[in-house]
């Protein structure tokens, strides 16, 4: 069995369940901006979603009108991604580093996974040959620096750069006002990048300006 998997064998059935507080307000959230940040989607595009999980992200993204490929290393996550799609999603087995979609997708996106990239460089510049429209994850900006990081999706090609932090919790349900504030938060600018200094993620939409 390989390291990269061991962790999440037993856990595939519940683990968007298990994983969140509130799964659907924080997989809602990301869907959303996966949707708008940077070159907005349209209905009928086709998001790659690399470490896929147990797919809980794919059925918002179904919901949205988008076409979804979800792809993770470990088959248990793959069994599960697929009762919970069904057919209405394709869902296959695969290593990010290595993964190519069969045709070019109009997004890729990789949330919580971004370390398992070996050569991350390497895979900016992959996944840019591939994407037709943007490449959107999770950055934590304590332990990525972000210059570095816009540093290398520009030289893979990915010369504009969207970042807008996201404040919904993990591990915490907020009550219906507190959670809206919270959202409303992440546009507060200067104030919204000193809360990312102690805690939170940006979410990064990367695509081509030309």
């Amino acid at each position: 069995m390989s390291p990269k998997t061991d962790q999440y064998r037993g856990a595939a059935d519940d683990w968007s369940d298990a994983q969140y507080a509130d799964p659907a307000a924080y997989l809602e959230h990301r869907a959303r901006l996966i949707v708008e940040l940077g070159p907005r989607l349209a209905p009928g595009d086709e998001v790659l979603d690399l470490a896929c999980g147990d797919g809980g992200l794919g059925a918002h993204l179904l919901a949205a009108g988008l076409r979804y490929r979800g792809v993770d290393l470990t088959e248990e996550m793959v069994a599960a991604a697929t009762r919970r799609l069904g057919q209405g999603a394709d869902v296959e087995q695969g290593d990010l580093n290595t993964y190519a979609p069969p045709a070019d997708v109009a997004a890729t996106t990789l949330f919580r996974a971004l370390y398992y990239a070996d050569d991350r460089a390497d895979f900016f510049r992959r996944v840019a040959a591939f994407t037709t429209t943007k490449l959107v994850f999770d950055l934590n900006p304590r332990q990525y620096p972000v210059a570095e990081v816009t540093g290398e999706l520009a030289a893979a090609g990915f010369d504009r750069v969207d970042l807008r932090p996201f404040f919904v919790p993990q591990t915490r349900a907020l009550p219906r006002p507190v959670a809206a504030a919270l959202r409303a938060a992440e546009r507060s600018g200067p104030l919204a990048r000193l809360a990312l200094r102690r805690r939170f993620t940006y979410v990064v939409a990367a695509s081509r300006s030309g």
